[in-house]
């Protein structure tokens, strides 16, 4: 006697050992003997052999009319041997209950298990959507087939080229657009981008780069809603000042200016005043759902995307000639000895009396002109010649805070872009570059007069109002960094705590109300406290412990750590441009760790091979030997060592930052995943994030 049974869905059959009420012994063809339930047992049998029923029963079960066993099916519930007696005859072989009882068991659309061996026949308007979607399950997969074919022959489906970043960076892992892309991927033993590059899904990699941009945080473009920026109602006195600021060319979004008064009197004033347009755009209003959304100016290369519309920051921005509302803090300094005496917060109206230019200035004002070693031919001299004197003083106060001074070892580097008929492409212009332009990349050393003047007074400026802000009882956004032991970094937080890297007590963003929105946020905590002093904590918009607040730093610090990657990452795509317009095959570098090199006179970090074994700080000559646009990718190796091995050794102790791997030091990663089963051996994905 033999039997067939059900094994966790599995068919099986052999013969019977022993049998019992519940349960019986089988044994297989394989030799292996099983306890089975005696409800687990379908069909008992006495001939052909189990292997004749189990090999002959799946090809009659698919010559078995579905529609018409549907149609004779009784509508209560059946067993399949009732089934096949109907269907085959009185009297079904065991090989026809098999067959029956398969196909039964593998059309549940058909038929509903209602047991063991047990069926009902779906409900006609159910089967009919079964079959529609069945019949749509099998169009797609034939479109995904006809899809990853194309792909593979060289030819992008237009489909596929629309869902392009979709797929790359946030796929539908369901999706038949994804799923062409892993089989042409798999069939052709190629990584996905190169597959989609060959197929003509990437027209420009700098496109590729920019749109991806778009894709992840800007899906609906970067225009703006039609929006009137609000005017300040406010009765503003009228400053005694003459400001000026002091920023790059490109900079249309004006936010700080500086003052001096009281020269040669023994007390000297130095004002910072601050684009005030927290005193026309409230909370909740559009303007404001704006900036929220956007958090931030994004910054690139030859172009910008602005955080306010340009109307709005114009209305606001310091421009040179008009008299403009601004938030100042005035801080009195004894002449001499530049020991602070007080400082007061106004809000009034600030005649701005230059906009002065770095690129334009860096060459003529130099710490020679400033300190009276060299002629001081330029507007602003003695005022300057004050700020100068005045950040040094307080950047040796910070540096005695901190226990080490401040060290630049690495430049600033600028890009400017040129169109190819030689016009400039700035960031003023607006227009998105192509990335065809032609690329020089200049350095503006870090601590310049200039820069040193600026940064020392919106230090001065944050650290100041943070305070403020603390003594008042009044919740702002700060940064604060709890030491300066590896590992630690900067962190934002509500309440008032010390920034170890600046040297400072307390530290918040106050001074860019246009481009940041904390710092805008920040400033309406401080104009509450301009105008209600101890009684600030009750009209100010946020309150403490609001969670509002905390909610804008934890999007602020996701959308600002993305803007910066996506400048990291274009500023290392107009790098690599560099090398190849420039024909450079050569780069001195630095070893920094892991086989990771940075160039010494570009913003190019990389690995680089034969440079795992070297110690850091060594100086090497790396020969790069292929560039990928798309990945931005440096393939180089090493050629030779520059410096002496056993001084190399040492290090530089003084150096910060030296092993810090820039956001852009690697190549891109994808969303897509090829390394499915059944994925090729040779198969070599980008790596999936």
């Amino acid at each position: 006697m033999f039997a067939l049974f059900d094994d966790a869905s599995k068919f099986l059959a052999g013969r019977v050992m022993s049998e019992a009420d519940s349960s019986m012994q089988i044994e297989l063809d394989s030799g292996k003997r099983v306890k089975v339930k005696a409800a687990n047992v379908l069909i008992k049998f006495a001939k052909p052999s189990p292997a004749e029923v189990l090999g002959q029963a799946p090809a009659l079960a698919a010559e078995i009319d579905l529609d018409l066993i549907w149609e004779v099916a009784p509508e209560e519930d059946f067993g399949f041997d009732e089934l096949a007696n109907e269907y085959f005859g009185d009297t079904a072989t065991p090989v026809q209950q098999a067959a029956m009882l398969m196909r039964l068991f593998d059309t549940p659309h058909y038929f509903h298990r209602r047991g063991k061996g047990r069926f009902r026949k779906a409900p006609e308007d159910i089967l009919k959507q079964a079959l529609v979607a069945i019949e749509r399950k099998k169009q797609i997969a034939l479109q995904i087939e006809q899809w990853a074919r194309e792909l593979g022959e060289g030819t992008c489906p237009p489909a596929i080229k629309e869902q392009l970043y979709k797929i790359l960076f946030k796929p539908d892992k369901n999706g038949p657009e994804y799923k062409a892309v892993v089989e042409a991927a798999k069939a052709t033993q190629r990584a996905p981008l190169d597959l989609l590059k060959d197929a003509g899904a990437i027209d420009s990699p700098y496109q590729f780069h920019w749109k991806r941009f778009l894709f992840e945080h800007f899906p609906k473009g970067t225009g703006f809603p039609a929006l009137d920026a609000p005017p300040i109602k406010d009765e503003l006195p009228l400053a005694p000042v003459q400001a000026f600021s002091i920023d790059d060319s490109a900079t249309t979004e004006i936010d700080d200016a500086l003052s001096v008064q009281g020269l040669g009197t023994g007390t000297v004033t130095y004002g910072i005043h601050i684009a005030a347009p927290s005193l026309a755009i409230a909370p909740g209003t559009p303007v404001d759902g704006v900036a929220r959304n956007r958090l931030s100016t994004v910054y690139m290369p030859g172009h910008k995307i602005t955080m306010l519309p340009d109307e709005v920051v114009q209305t606001y921005t310091l421009q040179e000639g008009r008299d403009c509302p601004a938030v100042s803090l005035y801080v009195t300094y004894d002449e001499a000895t530049l020991e602070r005496k007080g400082s007061e917060t106004k809000l009034e109206r600030v005649p701005i009396a230059a906009n002065l230019r770095h690129d334009q200035l860096d060459d003529t004002i130099t710490e020679a002109s400033l300190t009276g070693e060299a002629p001081a031919d330029y507007r602003f001299a003695p005022e300057l010649a004050f700020a100068f004197r005045l950040a040094k003083h307080l950047k040796a106060q910070r540096e005695v805070v901190r226990g080490k001074p401040e060290t630049f070892n690495r430049p600033d580097y600028t890009f400017k872009l040129v169109e190819p008929d030689g016009s400039e492409n700035t960031t003023e212009d607006r227009l998105e570059p192509s990335g065809r332009e032609h690329v020089a990349i200049g350095t503006r050393k870090r601590g310049a007069p200039l820069d040193l003047i600026v940064a020392e007074a919106m230090i001065l400026a944050n650290s100041t109002w943070g305070g403020w802000l603390h003594e008042c009882g009044v919740p702002g956004i700060y940064r604060s960094q709890a030491s300066l032991q590896p590992g630690i970094k900067v962190r934002m937080g509500t309440k008032a705590a010390p920034h170890a890297g600046m040297g400072v007590a307390q530290y918040t963003w106050a001074t860019s109300p246009l481009r940041r929105y904390v710092d805008l946020v920040n400033q309406w905590q401080i104009v509450a406290c301009a105008r209600h002093g101890r009684t600030a904590a009750l009209a100010a918009p946020f309150k403490p412990k609001d969670a509002e607040l905390f909610a804008i730093i934890s999007n602020f610090d996701a959308a600002y750590s993305a803007y910066n990657g996506f400048q990291s990452s274009l500023e290392r795509y107009w790098t690599l441009k560099y090398l190849q317009q420039n024909s450079i095959t050569e780069l001195d570098c630095a070893v920094m760790m892991n086989g990771l090199v940075r160039a010494d006179t570009l913003p190019l970090v990389f690995k680089a091979l034969g440079c795992d074994g070297l110690p850091r700080h060594a100086k090497v000559r790396v020969r790069v030997t292929g560039i990928d646009e798309l990945t931005l990718d440096v393939h180089a190796s090493l050629l030779t060592r520059l410096d002496d091995a056993a001084a190399t050794a040492q290090g530089d102790p003084e150096a910060e930052g030296e092993d810090e791997v820039l956001d852009n030091a690697g190549p891109l990663t994808l969303a897509i995943d090829v390394t499915d089963a059944d994925a090729p051996a040779g198969d070599a994905p980008a790596p999936s994030a």
